[in-house]
């Protein structure tokens, strides 16, 4: 990120971090090595730099960090914003396949507005 920004490249390269879905907030089983589950409705996601605007928190999970109770963005809206970061229309990324338009994506996200500057 300090090397982006200090070459001036921050602005025109989106940052993306993240996990494809969250952990339970507790240990879960027994004996020595108690393990955690997978959240799928808790996870995070961290963008920066292409145009996002930073120092935001869009959502919120419960108390323990297990499941979503505000805003929550289906897997979907996120891809179309990351699509929508890079300048790529969801609906125009495509490949033709025997005479036909094959989607590379999975269609119907939103685009999570707020996160732009």
């Amino acid at each position: 990120m300090t090397d982006l920004k200090r070459r001036g490249l921050l602005q025109q390269t989106l940052v993306i971090w993240g996990g494809e879905f969250g952990r339970t907030p507790t240990a879960e089983g027994s004996g020595q090595k108690p393990g955690r589950d997978h959240a799928p409705t808790g996870y995070t996601m961290w963008l920066a730099g292409g145009g996002v605007k930073g120092g935001q928190i869009i959502g919120a999970t419960d108390d323990i960090g297990y499941t979503v109770v505000d805003r929550p963005i289906h897997p979907n809206d996120l891809q179309a914003t990351i699509l929508h970061g890079l300048g790529i229309d969801q609906h125009q990324l495509y490949y033709e396949h025997q005479n036909r338009k094959e989607m590379l994506t999975v269609l119907g996200g939103e685009i999570v507005k707020e996160v732009f500057a």
